[in-house]
């Protein structure tokens, strides 16, 4: 597997000569459209500058890290909690920043993407903290990545409005709205659109995180706390404690540099990677000065379990994706490991997002979706989770009941430890369930995937398919399932092969059936969707082909 597959952007380096010592620089490298010039300042590509200068190797350090790791996992290796860091999980004394000012009632979070309307809908939502995700629920077209920063940039100096297609007017009219967590892109992702030349004249696409943490971190930081909040982050797809700590060095010289206090900056950590699950306290060590909490992201924690064991055997191999709940063993072990080891530090404990979504038109979808959102919830508050996510702003009430049951006044249940939960690293790989593998499963896969590609193509990172919320990461389980199927010789309960030829016939059944337009992107959604799932090779991210392929455009 080569680096730029894993998304470790390449080095152009110069062929003859000495290697010349250069002004090191951000560069605009897209469109300049209406109103970028107010996010795409000088001074802003000066602090992108620097922020690359200082941390850009150190990304790449740990991409090639990552890689190494999952080389060794695929390889028999199973993760194991570090010995060399085993002062750390015994020393009972130290403790987390914990909440920064707005983050001490979490217990209802709603998640969506950063346009103008999705904005608007969270803020007037009565959830008590917005997920402004630049990440899983966004495609990072250019117009989505900078028109995103332009409403947030709004929304925190209250000017935003919207005016839909159809004249339909958006305004912010709650007099309360939820603290801006923003989530930006996870460190294996560029940005094609600026170009980082560091000092070697050595040229390259920017870095995605340091691209969207720092366009919102030098526009809005210092607004954030005249408002009475902060400046706060949630960090996606770590994979170590070394990644924690380079986003907390990040921190520390982003708050030097506009000289606010060490420490006003809080991250939430989003376990959702296998490898992090056995590095939790370290994460929070690492980070200590900067972090309220960990989250619990189920969807990408399962792509992650596929990913790392899709190769070790037919003991690793799991049923279709609706049969992989919360409560099967390496699930429920990491959960509840979490919960554990946020408490036992003072940090929050924030549960993941169910899918099930609610259909206004339909009220049969919805009274199914608020049963089983609620049973999602009743549960995670029982384990002691301090609040928990939703997708949708009908869910927010069912949730929050389900919350206040458990926490009643108290904005959360951080002093609730559990010294019931031992987890051992075979429970956090333990993925028998005894469920089949279906042929209704199988071609769900294929046909969540393919129609969800196409709409992420089209610009659309959160997309309600078959009543349930799909992004990014359950396209990931999605294709990396079929992957492992055909490569483990499964055959579905009524004992069809799952092959390529197989998997091709359900490509060509759900082009057949797709609602097609003008405008529409199956074709292309199909030709990616083959290139990673069908293919020998396993890319890291469907996301890092896709983007390079289709949504990179020319100044």
């Amino acid at each position: 597997m080569s680096l730029s597959t894993m998304g470790i952007a390449p080095t152009l380096r110069p062929t003859t000569g000495p290697i010349p010592t250069a002004e090191p620089r951000i560069e605009i490298a897209g469109p300049v459209r209406e109103r970028y010039e107010e996010i795409l300042t000088a001074e802003a590509l000066a602090f992108l500058t620097e922020l690359h200068v200082r941390f850009a190797g150190r990304r790449h350090d740990r991409l090639a890290a990552r890689m190494r790791r999952r080389f060794e996992i695929g390889n028999g290796h199973d993760p194991q909690f570090r010995s060399d860091t085993a002062h750390i999980r015994d020393d009972a004394d130290w403790r987390v920043a914990g909440a920064g000012p707005g983050l001490e009632d979490r217990r209802v979070e709603i998640t969506g993407p950063t346009d103008p309307k999705m904005t608007i809908n969270a803020l007037n939502s009565g959830a008590k903290v917005w997920l402004a995700d630049q990440e899983d629920a966004t495609s990072p077209t250019w117009r989505n990545v900078i028109e995103g920063q332009l409403s947030l940039f709004d929304a925190i100096r209250g000017q935003l409005t919207h005016t839909s297609a159809e004249g339909k007017q958006y305004a912010v009219t709650a007099t309360e709205t939820p603290t801006i967590v923003m989530r930006p892109r996870g460190w294996h992702l560029v940005e094609e659109h600026l170009r980082f030349t560091d000092r070697h004249g050595r040229t390259m696409a920017a870095s995605g995180s340091l691209v969207d943490y720092g366009l919102y971190f030098f526009h809005n930081a210092q607004a954030l706390i005249d408002a009475g909040r902060g400046p706060y982050f949630y960090l996606p797809k770590i994979e170590s404690a070394e990644e924690a700590g380079l986003w907390d060095d990040v921190f520390t010289f982003s708050e030097e540099y506009i000289g606010i206090p060490h420490g006003t900056i809080r991250a939430t950590v989003l376990i959702e990677t296998l490898p992090a699950a056995f590095e939790m306290e370290e994460i929070l060590f690492e980070l200590r000065d900067h972090v309220a909490g960990l989250n619990a992201g189920r969807w990408d924690y399962i792509f992650s379990m596929i990913k790392n064991y899709r190769g070790r055997g037919a003991r690793f191999v799991l049923p279709d994706r609706s049969q992989v709940t919360m409560t099967v063993p390496f699930m429920r072990a990491y959960t509840e490991l979490l919960v554990q080891t946020c408490h036992k530090r003072g940090a929050f404990a924030i549960g993941g997002m169910s899918a099930f979504i609610p259909n206004r038109r339909d009220p049969e979808v919805t009274a199914q979706a608020f049963e089983k959102v609620a049973a999602d919830k009743k549960r995670e508050a029982g384990d002691g989770f301090d609040g928990t996510w939703v997708a949708h702003p009908d869910l927010i009430p069912v949730a929050r009941a389900e919350f206040d049951a458990v926490l009643g006044e108290r904005p959360n249940q951080v002093d609730r430890l559990r010294p019931d939960v031992q987890v051992s690293a075979d429970q956090l790989i333990d993925c028998h369930i005894g469920s089949p593998i279906t042929a209704d499963g199988v071609r769900g896969n294929v046909s969540v995937a393919i129609r969800y590609i196409e709409a992420w193509l089209r610009g659309l990172g959160a997309v309600a398919i078959d009543n349930l919320m799909e992004d990014a990461a359950t396209a990931e389980i999605s294709r990396s399932q079929v992957w492992q199927w055909i490569h483990q010789d499964r055959r579905t309960a009524d004992g069809t092969a799952i092959t390529r030829e197989y998997i091709e016939g359900l490509i060509d059944e759900v082009l057949g059936e797709a609602p097609r337009h003008d405008g529409d992107r199956f074709d292309d959604a199909a030709d990616v969707f083959r290139s990673v799932a069908l293919e020998e090779d396993f890319p890291a991210f469907l996301t890092i082909p896709a983007y390079t392929r289709f949504l990179v455009e020319s100044a």
